[in-house]
């Protein structure tokens, strides 16, 4: 038998029961549907995070107190602005070294209020990390250096403290002090799960007086290119060591922070995409038993093709083309499923969804081979049937 006419021969067979053929797919295409959305998500929210930590800054070394290993507890700080100096002399440049200290605190002006990360920083701030200004200025060295009480506000803590109103020159107050508003940045939305624009931007002498302490939590360090990060982190971790016997210091840069998180998501989504691939495995049953007792119903016709010259691998060619057809039908109509699905969640919620086309290939290829795997056994039995015995079965 042709080829052609075996295909023609396999639709005309699914054209005769259309419910059955529909009901039978329904497991595959529920099956790819899920596996293609659950990839489109996954890999979106992976590149939204990627995007998120690029977004930071190019170059980037954070140095944190304590070790960052799966179990390890976290450290207590013991730096403080004279680290940073020292760090400073061997990096080069005292422009490319941030160090930040960072409270929880409530946030008033007038008779409103809002909960916002206080962050108390350096006026190199926005060198360091990606951060750009929608008003007014930043904090200047001056700041830094007499503990002015000045504050450069988040969007979303502008929005909620002063509403449509310019808050520049206004005045709030966190923990009770009182601190003028010098700028506002531009609206970020979410980074990695924290609200950067619920923050408050203050001289890290400032904060370090209203908090009572002489402490600073961490650093950042910009390198003047790629090549050096890792020679940088340990001349960086070995003063800091130097300076500070008892703790242990960690640093890590930007490509080792996507590299776990990439790690991580990309388990997260396989397996999502095995859970969903259940459900194609149980299609997969379906499309077998719907197959063996198709052959049981057309044994006369296997018998009569059989008589006229149709050889065992024909026939058996024959059944397992009608099982491909089945999942691969399914298979096209599960793609454009998940397609819309993953479209739509990305459209109308805030987990990201991006389609790619190894997602769609994989998908497809899956729900081939699944006809093949099990539509093998129905044809087989076709193939077997003694052709006398099949005439004679009423």
């Amino acid at each position: 038998m042709r080829l052609a006419e075996a295909w023609r021969v396999a639709l005309d067979a699914l054209r005769a029961n259309r419910l059955r053929s529909m009901l039978t797919m329904l497991g595959i295409i529920i099956g790819v549907a899920a596996v293609v959305a659950l990839v489109g998500i996954g890999t979106g929210t992976k590149g939204q995070i990627e995007q998120q930590v690029e977004g930071l800054g190019s170059n980037l070394l954070l140095v944190v107190p304590g070790r960052l290993e799966a179990g390890s507890a976290p450290a207590a700080s013991t730096m403080d602005l004279d680290d940073v100096e020292a760090v400073a002399r061997v990096v080069g440049d005292r422009d490319r070294v941030a160090a930040t200290i960072a409270s929880g605190e409530t946030v008033r002006a007038g008779s409103r209020s809002t909960f916002a990360s206080m962050q108390g920083v350096l006026e190199n701030t926005p060198d360091v990390f990606v951060r750009r200004l929608d008003r007014g200025t930043y904090l200047s060295r001056t700041d830094v250096t007499t503990g002015r009480r000045v504050a450069v506000l988040g969007a979303g803590t502008a929005t909620a403290l002063f509403g449509d109103r310019d808050p520049i020159g206004r005045q709030i107050t966190i923990g009770g002090v009182r601190f003028r508003v010098i700028g506002t940045f531009e609206r970020l939305g979410q980074s990695l799960g924290v609200d950067r624009d619920s923050e408050v931007h203050v001289p890290v002498t400032a904060a370090q007086r209203l908090l009572g302490t002489d402490r600073i939590d961490g650093l950042a360090i910009r390198a003047p290119d790629r090549e050096r990060i890792n020679q940088l982190s340990t001349a960086v971790v070995s003063v800091l060591s130097d300076r500070h016997p008892d703790t242990d210091f960690s640093a890590v840069t930007q490509e080792q922070i996507l590299g776990v998180l990439g790690d991580i998501l990309g388990v997260l989504t396989g397996v999502l995409a095995a859970i969903a691939g259940i459900s194609l495995l149980v299609g997969g049953v379906g499309v077998s038993n719907i197959m063996l007792v198709s052959v049981r119903e057309r044994t006369k016709e296997i018998g009569l093709r059989k008589a006229v010259g149709a050889r065992p691998r024909d026939i058996g060619v024959q059944f397992l083309l009608e099982a491909v057809l089945l999942t691969t039908i399914g298979g096209v109509l599960g793609m454009a499923l998940g397609v819309t699905a993953a479209l739509l969640v990305d459209r109308f919620s805030p987990v990201p969804a991006a389609i790619t086309w190894w997602s769609l290939a994989l998908a497809f290829g899956v729900s081939a081979f699944v006809g093949i795997v099990f539509g093998v056994v129905p044809a087989q039995r076709a193939g077997r049937l003694d052709p006398v015995v099949a005439l004679r079965t009423e």
